[in-house]
Order: structure tokens, then C-alpha cells, then sequence
């Protein structure tokens, strides 16, 4: 697999646009995604250079198979100075081997700590488990 990393430095990718990115993962995404809209506004915050980010391509053949995308959370020393947002492989090509590669790529990538919410029965849960990940904290929201 070859990755293509997209980010304010290195700047929008002519053949790679922000709406198939989104598109990409709105579709592979499936139950655990989100809207277009909101996976847009992502994106533009990973392209602000006052925020920052990373989004990494991953290709096969020059086809995306996936995408990972970390923002920064500028908040170095006291939470994660990442957050990984989405990871999507595509429906047709798990079980390859690709997310594990996506994975290990978004954390050689990253600057700082990484931190990423998983759903329960979400089946990636086991892949990060295997890649470090732990779960020290119960996330709680209060949604207005």
C-alpha cells in the first residue's frame, strides 16, 4: 500500500479532493460515520494551518482503500495532542491487512499522544488494542 498524506503544509490534493475524501468515508463508514457536511468540517480543520491535522490516503493501485484522519488538539500535556476522527477501509477490501497499515502509518505520522473513541462492538476496537491502545478513561457526554 502507498499513502498519500494531505495537511495545511503540504496543502489540498488535486486528485484526491476533500469531498471523495468525505465521500469515501461517509460510504465506508457505515453505522459508526457521520454526515458529509460534518466530515467536511473536519477536514477543513485538519487544512487550517491554525488547527492542524493530518489526513492519510491509503492507495492500492492508485484506488483509495482507506482513510485516516487525526486533528490536532493543540492541547499538548494535559490530553492527547491528536484525536483520530475516521478510519475507513473500503467495504470490499477488508481483511487485507489495510487498517492495521493505516493505523500504523497515522501513529509514525503523528506528533505527540493519540487518542480515538470506539464504540463497544466495534470490530477495529481489537486492532487498536493490538496496536497499543488502552482504555484508561469512560468517556461520558451531556449532550444539550
Amino acid at each position: 500500500m502507498e499513502f498519500k498524506i494531505i495537511n495545511a503544509q503540504t496543502g489540498a490534493d488535486q486528485k484526491y479532493t476533500n469531498q471523495q475524501i468525505a465521500e469515501f468515508l461517509f460510504t465506508h463508514l457505515e453505522e459508526y460515520g457521520d454526515k458529509v457536511a460534518d466530515i467536511l468540517k473536519c477536514i477543513d480543520y485538519v487544512m487550517n494551518p491554525d488547527k492542524g491535522g493530518n489526513i492519510i490516503v491509503g492507495l492500492d493501485a492508485e484506488k483509495i482503500v482507506g482513510i485516516v484522519i487525526l486533528n490536532n488538539t493543540g492541547m499538548k500535556d494535559f490530553i492527547p495532542e491528536n484525536i483520530l476522527v475516521y478510519i475507513a477501509v473500503d467495504n470490499s477490501q477488508r481483511g487485507k491487512g489495510y487498517g492495521k497499515q493505516l493505523m500504523q502509518k497515522a501513529i509514525d505520522t503523528a506528533e505527540g499522544n493519540i487518542a480515538l473513541h470506539v464504540e463497544p462492538n466495534n470490530p477495529a476496537k481489537g486492532l487498536y488494542e493490538k496496536l497499543g491502545f488502552t482504555n484508561k478513561y469512560l468517556e461520558m457526554r451531556l449532550v444539550k
